[in-house]
């Protein structure tokens, strides 16, 4: 392990103004994309829309690194250009998300699941350095309405074990413990929830001898669930997230790239900047958003080449967006700017 390389990635991948583009959605999570956009969900329709973005240089600018799909890491352009070369010529890293999505944890609360994916991990994650990844991606799902000491341990302990083969590897992990927003709780809850993972993930990156030099988190904000009666402002996101953060996340941690979780665009954006507003902090905080970064353009894109450029603005748009967020200065009347 080379913990410089490692600390030297984990803080490119927060540098301020940039965030991370999660681009890693399953196959099965594609077809949902496509089939609402009205296009088949082929390996070709998938690539091209993945190769439209990589090639929107204006918005890469913002974007410090891609998480890719196994499927999306091996594959080239129309042109033969690996895709992995389109995200290191724009200036970004390549990622890996290496889970293999989840079961149900048997024993647990019933529904409670666990992810998948540490067998074999050993073999898979030198090829996918040697294929341009600097850093992965794991992720565990809680549910904070269905929670119990084992189902968070056993999700805790195998983020820990996957950060720990990802650093002797020379791979930044990216540790994302996703406290859901599916249900109805308030903000509240979701809070108590987040600092009870968030501490015992810590405590087993502790356990495991992970360098936390050489992570980023990537957790979900304090937010209330979808179906919940009252909505929180955004100051109360900002202030309650930051809150647990300052409780739980230690300050050798490089930064922090929050997942959006289901938020609308805008939500995700208002809700980061507010955050960035509220500093000093003692770590960077930044995005590592899929539908908040990709839902516009896939809206314009509709699967046709005639579209690629009007895709591109709004892929723009949204990452110059989430890139002042990252610096505490977004606002909503930027949003008039749009493509």
């Amino acid at each position: 392990m080379n913990l410089d390389a490692l600390n030297k990635v984990a803080n490119a991948m927060v540098e301020p103004g940039k965030g991370i583009l999660a681009a890693d959605e399953s196959t099965g999570t594609m077809k949902k994309r496509m089939d609402a956009i009205g296009v088949e969900n082929s390996e070709d329709n998938r690539r091209d829309y993945r190769e439209m973005m990589f090639r929107a240089k204006d918005a890469m600018k913002y974007v410090s690194g891609v998480i890719l799909y196994d499927e999306t890491i091996w594959q080239k352009a129309k042109d033969g250009t690996p895709l992995v070369k389109l995200i290191q010529d724009a200036g970004s890293i390549p990622g890996i998300k290496v889970d293999e999505g989840t079961r149900v944890l048997a024993g647990a609360k019933a529904g409670e699941l666990i992810t998948k994916g540490l067998d074999g991990l050993d073999k898979r994650l030198p090829k996918y350095h040697e294929q341009g990844a600097r850093f992965a991606k794991w992720r565990a799902v809680i549910d904070p309405t269905n929670i119990s000491y084992a189902g968070l341990l056993s999700n805790a302990h195998a983020l820990a074990r996957y950060a720990n083969l990802c650093q002797e590897f020379d791979i930044v992990p990216i540790v994302e413990p996703e406290v859901l927003m599916d249900a109805d709780n308030d903000i509240d809850t979701c809070a108590a929830v987040t600092e009870w993972v968030l501490k015992e993930v810590f405590q087993q990156l502790y356990y495991m001898n992970v360098k936390l030099e050489g992570i980023v988190l990537k957790p979900n904000m304090a937010i209330n669930g979808k179906k919940a009666a009252k909505k929180a402002s955004v100051d109360e996101v900002a202030e309650k997230t930051v809150k647990v953060l300052k409780a739980c996340v230690p300050s050798a941690v490089p930064g922090i790239a929050f997942l959006s979780g289901g938020q609308s665009d805008e939500e995700a954006s208002a809700h980061l900047s507010r955050m960035n507003e509220l500093g000093p902090l003692p770590w960077k905080l930044t995005f590592s958003y899929g539908r908040a970064l990709q839902h516009a353009p896939q809206k314009a894109w509709a699967g046709k080449s005639e579209n690629v450029a009007a895709a591109q603005r709004a892929f723009l748009h949204r990452a110059r967006m989430n890139g002042l967020a990252s610096l505490g200065k977004y606002k909503p009347e930027l949003e008039k700017e749009a493509a």
